[in-house]
């Protein structure tokens, strides 16, 4: 019998009638639970909500908050071949990407992206393909196999040969962390497998819970620069819960991790008129977690719940409870779940959404700034567009700004829609980009041809969209 269940989304369908409802959003209390996640119906209570959040109302369409003008477009300078989540194309689709930059040649920096059940894809600035690496094969015949979901860097991880660059990834599959080492100029490619083999679960206790693929989602890596340890944030599929996992070089040269704590997020919300609110899924699946990225400057953790907001918290996850930052538009409009559709029939909205995200809220970036400053990126996935914020949360993490990522002139590069993950780096790479890179999934790769759908990664000068989002 073949247990492996497929993990289906549901989708909240709200239509164009929700784009076109204006509200303001008075102040409302959320809350975060540490010990388990919050039963059905649940008020907790005690979270805090940032300026940002507490002053947002529905806005018609992707428009900039601050003029009411639609969102600049950006086009994109290249894009990967395209991945199709079929047998022929090895169930390959694109989630996420990492930018790493070779120091000693900024010009052969990698995008390291992940492929799901296809595995890893290692790609040079000029989009093309370097190194194409799989995903596990199952523990068994009726098992899931691996399905690498997120990925993150560490850098100077301290093994016995000496310090070197990872990659991290969350193998959904089988509910672990992989770890490849990045070795630029190596004659059979950059990335080489050194996981420990007895790295355990995350979150699952045996094969029949890591079947039910409550596992391994979410990523960001952290390194702690008063005590030099390194930190990976694991986001758990259909949960709420976000843990903390320390990295742990062996002795044979692989790494393992061990769990320090978690911290389950919100399920249920109290609304200002008073009423709870749930947001809508399968039955069994809490509002997860996917999108997140550290701030190393100040230890500061952006959690993407993808039918809420974007959170913020500790690194650490502990001290005080977690702040809203941003609300997405469908934040408290009810739902009712319809298994046959696999959709959220929407109910009335109550007008307590944000203005610049609509769910999902998906993959969030950092762009760091030389004298410490920064961006926070998030997508906004439900309309095609990306929104900024201050980096600063002494500031409430103020909204800065959004974009699209649009085709290039004349066709030859699409934009991107749905997009799932999100890399940014304000660094030179060569004379390609020389004022830093944006790397974004594309859901949707165009044109379609043979009535196969593929996704892909688009590459955009980070200059261009400073450029754009500063005009």
């Amino acid at each position: 019998m073949f247990r492996y269940r497929p993990v289906r989304s549901a989708t909240l369908v709200l239509g164009t009638a929700l784009a076109a409802l204006t509200a303001t959003v008075p102040a409302h209390p959320a809350a975060a639970h540490r010990a388990g996640a919050l039963p059905a119906g649940a008020l907790p209570a005690g979270t805090q909500t940032a300026g940002t959040g507490a002053e947002a109302g529905h806005s018609g369409g992707a428009h900039s908050v601050r003029s009411g003008r639609p969102l600049p477009g950006v086009a994109p300078r290249a894009e990967t071949a395209p991945l199709y989540d079929d047998a022929e194309g090895g169930n390959a689709d694109a989630d996420d990407p990492a930018i790493w930059r070779d120091a000693a040649h900024p010009g052969r920096s990698l995008v390291i992206a992940t492929a799901k059940e296809g595995g890893l894809r290692v790609y040079d600035l000029d989009a093309r393909l370097v190194q194409s690496l799989p995903a596990p094969p199952p523990a068994g015949p009726d098992d899931a196999p691996g399905r690498f979901n997120n990925v993150d860097l560490v850098h100077r991880l301290r093994l016995p040969s000496g310090r070197a660059d990872v990659a991290v990834t969350t193998d959904r599959g089988h509910d672990r962390l992989r770890f490849h080492r990045i070795t630029p100029g190596r004659a059979t490619g950059p990335l080489t497998d050194i996981t420990d083999p007895a790295a355990p679960p995350v979150f699952s206790t045996d094969q029949d819970e890591i079947n039910d693929q409550h596992t391994a989602y979410g990523l960001a890596t952290w390194t702690d620069t008063a005590t030099g340890r390194s930190y990976a944030l694991v986001s758990r599929r259909g949960r709420t819960t976000v843990a903390l996992l320390e990295l742990l070089p062996t002795p044979a040269g692989t790494v393992t991790y061990r769990k320090v704590r978690s911290l389950d997020l919100p399920s249920s919300f109290r609304l200002p008129d008073g009423t709870s609110w749930t947001p809508c899924g399968e039955p069994d699946e809490l509002p997860q977690v996917e999108g997140m990225v550290v701030d190393p400057a100040n230890g500061t953790l952006y959690a993407g719940q993808e039918d809420v907001g974007i959170w913020r918290v500790r690194a650490d996850l502990t001290g005080a409870a977690p702040v809203l930052v941003d609300r997405v538009r469908e934040y408290g409009v009810p739902g009712v779940y319809d298994e046959e559709s696999d959709e959220c029939a929407p109910g009335a909205d109550p007008g307590f959404g944000g203005s610049r995200l609509s769910a999902d809220v998906e993959g969030l970036a950092l762009l760091t700034e030389a004298d410490g400053d920064g961006l926070l990126l998030a997508s906004s996935q439900g309309d095609d567009t990306f929104a900024l914020y201050d980096g600063e949360p002494s500031d409430d993490n103020a909204y800065e700004g959004g974009f699209r990522v649009t085709a290039a002139a004349g066709g030859g590069v699409d934009g991107s829609e749905e997009c799932d993950g999100a890399a940014v780096l304000n660094a030179p790479l060569g004379r390609k980009y020389p004022h830093g890179l944006l790397v974004v999934q594309d859901g949707h790769d165009a044109p379609v041809t043979g009535g196969r759908e593929g996704t892909d990664f688009t590459f955009v000068d980070l200059g261009d969209v400073l450029k754009r989002v500063d005009d």
